[in-house]
């Protein structure tokens, strides 16, 4: 059966949305990157939620897209907040020492309400 890769961006509030469903391979990789490009091309604020609950495979090329994306983040001092469920993206970001660098939430709304400008400190 083969896996239909989909990517869908938007806007919310003050962060761009990007959520990719399907399997994330070598093949699909550079689609995802492009959309990234895109979306913080025109966001104009650097703060990207990436939706990767609809993820069921990574490989090392998919990863490479998310790291790279985290990296050029960091680099323009805006944040990349992931959205992942248990599974195979959990368990590749911790076997490769990468969930201590990620910001994580286990679904969207979370990830946005994170991600949104706090109006008080608690």
């Amino acid at each position: 059966m083969i896996s239909t890769f989909d990517v869908q961006t938007w806007r919310s509030g003050t962060c761009a949305v990007v959520r990719a469903t399907g399997e994330l391979d070598m093949a699909v990789a550079p689609r995802l990157r492009a959309e990234i490009d895109h979306v913080l091309r025109d966001a104009g604020n650097p703060n990207l939620v990436m939706d990767l609950t609809g993820v069921p495979f990574c490989d090392s090329v998919g990863l490479g897209v998310i790291v790279g994306t985290l990296t050029r983040l960091k680099e323009a001092h805006g944040r990349l907040m992931l959205v992942v469920s248990p599974g195979m993206i959990t368990h590749l970001l911790t076997i490769t020492n990468l969930d201590r660098h990620f910001e994580t939430r286990d679904n969207l709304r979370e990830a946005l309400d994170a991600m949104a400008p706090s109006h008080s400190s608690g």
